[in-house]
């Protein structure tokens, strides 16, 4: 079905990149909760920031992207 489609090198940007997106959301969780930073749509963000996160790490896990699979060339 999920046919490996990215090597190590993809592996490894898509993990880094999750993270990011998920210690990011920590972040801005942290500033909505506390007040530092109010909109209207924050704590959307936040889900968002840590679905999309973890959607990107268990790609790495897989060894599958969806954006190649779509028939889109990256660069890695």
């Amino acid at each position: 079905m999920l046919e490996c489609n990215i090597d190590g090198k993809g592996q490894a940007a898509r993990f880094l990149g999750g993270l990011a997106s998920i210690l990011g959301a920590l972040v801005l969780a942290g500033l909505l909760a506390t007040g530092t930073v109010t909109f209207g749509f924050g704590w959307y963000a936040v889900l968002g920031a840590v679905f999309g996160g973890a959607f990107a790490i268990w790609e790495a896990r897989a060894g599958w992207c969806i954006v190649r699979a779509l028939g889109f060339k990256t660069p890695l």
